[in-house]
């Protein structure tokens, strides 16, 4: 289900677009700074079972969420008024460039990952950029298979800061062949 914008709904914040969504019971806001010990917390849940498996602890359980939330690059999801995922996005001139997606485990399933990456790709519309790209780490197969489900395509793997990274992109908006 796409998201329905007008001009109330999406509006240039400080660091790029903001558009704000609900679709199917999971409703995506901008976060606010009381909502970043629950977004550490998320993210905490949603990356420790990686520990083992990466061998350290993935790079998004050290970012500093109350600067994200201060620079207005946090969307929170919302599911009963509780909050159960987060998406950090940064808008660069030619592509919206998705820091994080996470889930608490709890709601695994429900439907808020891709809304949260729905919700990225319509802040790429809104802002006219022609891309999302995003990364996850070579170890996380589930995300790899996730991605590649909803239409990110792989581009490149790497090693940086000591993570293996693989790349991902999905253009936006409509085919030419469409107009």
């Amino acid at each position: 289900m796409a998201a329905v914008l007008s001009r109330e709904s999406a509006t240039r914040g400080r660091t790029g677009v903001q558009v704000d969504w609900q679709a199917e019971g999971v409703e995506i806001r901008p976060a606010r700074p009381g909502d970043a010990d629950a977004l550490i917390g998320i993210v905490r849940r949603a990356y420790e079972p990686y520990v083992a498996r990466i061998g350290r602890r993935p790079a998004p359980m050290d970012d500093d969420y109350r600067a994200r939330v201060l620079n207005g690059q946090v969307a929170v999801a919302m599911l009963d008024e509780l909050p159960v995922g987060l998406i950090v996005t940064v808008l660069a001139s030619d592509h919206l460039f998705v820091e994080n997606v996470a889930v608490d485990p709890a709601h695994h399933g429900q439907g808020v990952g891709g809304a949260l990456l729905r919700h990225a790709e319509d802040l790429a519309e809104c802002a006219g950029v022609p891309e999302v790209r995003l990364y996850t780490n070579a170890a996380m197969v589930e995300n790899l298979a996730m991605y590649a489900k909803r239409g990110y395509e792989e581009r490149e793997r790497r090693h940086e800061d000591g993570f293996d990274r693989v790349y991902f992109v999905k253009r936006i908006g409509r085919s030419p062949l469409l107009d």
